[in-house]
């Protein structure tokens, strides 16, 4: 068994023909960049692009695989150089059951499969070519069609204050919405770890991912995991999301539930910190007020689970460091090779010979999750002090 680096939630900002995609993703982030990026700088065995739905962006994937660049795998996803391509796609739900709009993850193991969903949501959703479009239909049928297809079913970012399965979807319980049973894995998002997921029992049954929800290629592998698995395709994946035969989640990979933009609540104009009950901000007056995952949480805490987890490192993207700018990036990508290399087996004294000692103090303390953060709310990332 083999180990890897994998991040499952990866958008399409533009298609081959320069028309967007995901309208809040970068013009850069194409199916073509987000190869390389993966490849060749960031390190990352497996990635999911979860705007494979859109006809444009399969057309893409076609050609490339007629020309010779990438191959289809017999059991399942799309080989590009040393990466394998999951094909995903983002779809929000707001049936009747919802409390408020969710985001969940559709995966499919083959361009075919993938080609009939695309054709099945043209006669359930306006805008088939876009990312993240709203879903005419029930979350259930959603994951009935996932599980009759061979796919995978992933609830994204689920604790997320907007478009998400705990932030807006349900009241209490994700037996509101969806079936349980049907449900591959949890995607804790940006400012949960496992910790604090722990704490809602209904979740035990489930392995977390940590991906990156990239919009940009410079934020892929903003959060990933390493999985132990025997070779890189989509069957080996969903046996490492259900712990089969050896296969599983490692190690995750995350930002700090403070670096989180909706970690603590706060007011929606001014920012400041403010009691989760509270009608207004008692720093400017203002009615918006915006609750945490922290507070969110709590209020649906139920009994602690017990199951063993993998352990949750806290991270964040290699040029988010303090002391790592455009040209020291860049110097340790020329002589590491990829991020994955520079943060996790560069020793410290080949960092030196490269960047300055305090530079690569960080680096090692990013390593053992013990950078010190400043919290995050209200649409505000947090940073590191």
């Amino acid at each position: 068994m083999d180990s890897f680096f994998v991040d499952l939630h990866i958008h399409i900002g533009r298609d081959w023909n320069g028309k967007p995609v995901k309208i809040t993703g970068s013009k850069t982030l194409t199916l073509s960049n987000i190869f390389e990026e993966a490849t060749y700088r960031k390190g990352l065995d497996m990635v999911g692009v979860i705007d494979a739905q859109a006809p444009a962006v399969q057309e893409e994937m076609m050609d490339l695989i007629e020309r010779g660049q990438a191959e289809e795998l017999k059991e399942g996803g799309i080989r590009y150089q040393n990466t394998v391509l999951l094909l995903g796609s983002e779809i929000e739900v707001y049936d009747a059951a919802c409390s408020g709009p969710i985001h969940v993850l559709c995966y499919f193991p083959t361009m075919n499969r993938m080609r009939a969903f695309t054709a099945w949501l043209s006669q359930k959703m306006k805008n088939v070519n876009l990312s993240s479009q709203r879903f005419y239909g029930t979350a259930r049928e959603l994951q009935q069609y996932v599980k009759e297809h061979e796919g995978i079913f992933i609830p994204a970012h689920v604790f997320t204050p907007f478009k998400s399965l705990y932030g807006k979807g349900v009241k209490e319980t994700l037996r509101e919405v969806l079936d349980p049973d049907k449900i591959d894995a949890i995607e804790l998002g940006l400012s949960a770890d496992t910790d604090m997921a722990d704490q809602i029992g209904e979740l035990e049954p489930y392995t977390y991912v940590t991906n990156s929800d990239a919009h940009s290629l410079g934020k892929l592998a903003r959060e990933y995991q390493r999985m132990a698995l025997k070779a890189l395709n989509f069957e080996e994946l969903r046996m490492a999301l259900h712990n089969q035969l050896g296969r599983k989640v490692l190690t995750n990979y995350g930002m700090s539930p403070a670096m989180g933009k909706y970690h603590q609540t706060v007011c929606a104009k001014c920012l400041s910190p403010a009691k989760v009950n509270a009608s207004v901000c008692d720093a400017c007056g203002s009615k918006k007020i915006v609750k945490g995952v922290k507070d969110r949480i709590e209020e649906l805490e139920s009994s602690t689970q017990k199951k063993e987890r993998p352990p949750y490192i806290y991270q964040v993207p290699l040029s988010s460091l303090p002391g790592v700018g455009t040209r020291t990036y860049e110097k340790l990508i020329d002589a590491f090779g990829t991020e994955m290399a520079v943060i996790h087996e560069a020793a410290r004294e080949e960092l030196t010979a490269v960047i300055p000692d305090q530079v690569a103090e960080r680096i090692t303390a990013m390593r053992k999750g013990t950078l010190t953060i400043q919290a995050g709310g209200g649409g505000r990332y947090g940073r590191i002090q």
